[in-house]
């Protein structure tokens, strides 16, 4: 049954089916919750509780959509850690807690009179950590296995933890802010004076990436999994087990401090959660700069078989660039061509992620078909988005040379020297403005290879000053000539050139 073309393989690999039962259990999720936290706090304190939570959510997603800036992940993927976070992670949270409290009571001496305090502290300290990192994290590693393509690194792993922990906010916020507005209800508290005043404040002000920043060390793990070569298996397991307990460790750290005492808290939170929410923060932003330079460094290949122009890889690695690039095409040819160059970018991005996975063995047996696609999509853009990003290059300084990176043992990109269209490679006028060059390679003491490309600025009338170039051996006014076969490395596999074609001009891929 399980076996190729068993019934239940079929089931299992039916994606709408999978979607399905996904989406009917967080609806069910959902409406369990909701009227958990109803019967906690009412239909009134419900409604105040919502419209408190729902104020610091649109900063925090914000805050990692910037994050994300370089590479976006889909928005079906945000939405689902979001709902996991807000429905099935708290619906886990609550009833597991739930049954921990009562047998801590049991354990706890409950006839003192901090019986109660006792196992509520024992219960928030080293119970809850444990089940809701552990629910949270669910939604991180269900995206790693099934959503692989869009985990490339420890900004995708920070992001998806961190919405997932932002709808896991969300909802205990609910449930904490209408169970203080109920008590001042009770008792007759309002203003700022109130629980619900000081509660919010607290939450919502003072820690509102309390919880992201907990779940994001799980983030970390997971990035720095997909970010590993194939043969490294022990890290790929280690690091994700090893950094979901420091999330837990944070978060008892950070549950425990309530019991310190208002200056106890404060110290915590100066001392130790501000430092690591600002050490979580630098480490994203290096490794989102890092990402860039990867992309420079990945679509090199494909400039140089013809696939791009000189200034792409430089301008497509700068988040300047890139929107200087879409305004100029917004301001020069309307809304249509600034989407086309975004969906360029996106398309350049992705290949140049998917490049680079080939490079450590985990690209997949798909990556030729997937590398095709994004070409192809990158081929119907060009027009519009090449001349835009060229200008675009003249606002990035150039990067000082690098070693490129070298594959993991054992594996080998396919297509390793992709064949561009007309046979790759480009001519270029001097123009009447500035010039300069770059380049970067590398090899052992023996052979190797390395290649780099120069280029001058003159005017057009599309884009005003930029650079001016025509293909090598263009193809003749009645149809494409047989491409120009680039020579491959000495030391790497015989090529085999593809018979399938693709993109105008029929360009070949080398697999």
């Amino acid at each position: 049954m399980w076996g190729p073309g068993g019934r239940l393989a079929r089931v299992w690999h039916n994606k709408a089916l999978r979607a399905t039962a996904l989406t009917g259990l967080l609806s069910l999720s959902g409406l369990i919750i909701l009227a958990l936290v109803r019967e906690q706090t009412g239909t009134k304190g419900f409604l105040v509780g919502l419209g408190l939570a729902v104020l610091p959510v649109p900063l925090i997603i914000a805050v990692f959509r910037w994050l994300d800036r370089v590479d976006p992940k889909p928005w079906r993927n945000l939405v689902f850690a979001f709902a996991w976070g807000a429905c099935a992670a708290t619906l886990v949270a609550l009833i597991a807690n739930g049954f921990a409290t009562e047998w801590l009571m049991t354990t706890v001496d409950s006839s003192s009179p901090t019986g109660q305090a006792d196992a509520d502290a024992w219960g928030a300290t080293f119970i809850a950590p444990f089940v809701e990192e552990s629910a949270k994290a669910a939604a991180v590693l269900l995206l790693f296995l099934f959503r692989r393509r869009d985990f490339n690194g420890l900004v995708d792993g920070v992001v998806v933890a961190g919405i997932t922990a932002t709808g896991f906010a969300f909802t205990e916020n609910i449930l904490y802010l209408g169970s203080a507005f109920v008590s001042d209800q009770t008792l007759g508290y309002s203003g700022i004076r109130s629980t619900t005043a000081a509660t919010f404040f607290i939450r919502a002000v003072m820690s509102p990436f309390a919880h992201p920043l907990f779940t994001a060390m799980t983030g970390v793990g997971f990035g720095i999994a997909a970010a590993a070569a194939r043969h490294q298996r022990v890290r790929r397991v280690l690091i994700p087990i090893a950094m979901l307990l420091t999330a837990m460790v944070l978060h008892g750290v950070w549950n425990g401090s309530a019991t310190l005492g208002g200056y106890g808290f404060l110290i915590v939170y100066a001392l130790f959660m501000v430092p690591m929410f600002g050490l979580l923060t630098w480490l994203t932003l290096w490794s989102r700069s890092k990402e860039l330079r990867t992309i420079r460094e990945q679509l090199a290949t494909y400039q140089a078989a013809g696939w791009l122009t000189p200034p792409e890889p430089l301008a497509l690695s700068s988040m300047r660039a890139r929107g200087i690039a879409r305004d100029l095409a917004r301001r020069t040819h309307g809304v249509a061509a600034a989407r086309a160059v975004g969906e360029y970018t996106a398309f350049a991005t992705s290949l140049a992620f998917l490049r680079r996975r080939a490079y450590r063995g985990t690209a997949g047996p798909d990556f030729t078909t997937h590398e095709k696609e994004l070409l192809d999509r990158l081929w119907e853009r060009r027009e519009t988005a090449q001349p835009a990003l060229a200008h675009a290059a003249l606002s990035v300084p150039l990067p000082r040379p690098r070693r490129a990176p070298r594959p993991a043992p054992g594996t080998m990109p396919a297509p390793f020297w992709p064949t561009g269209p007309y046979g790759g490679g480009y001519a270029y006028d001097h123009g009447t403005g500035q010039g300069y060059g770059y380049g970067y390679g590398y090899g052992d003491p023996g052979p190797g290879y390395g290649y780099g490309y120069g280029y001058g600025y003159g005017a057009q009338p599309q884009y005003g000053t930029q650079p001016a170039y025509a293909p090598w051996g263009a193809p003749p006014p009645h149809g494409p000539q047989q491409p120009r076969t680039p020579q491959p490395p000495a030391n790497s596999a015989t090529p085999h050139t593809s018979p399938v074609p693709y993109g105008p001009g029929g360009p070949e891929s080398r697999l």
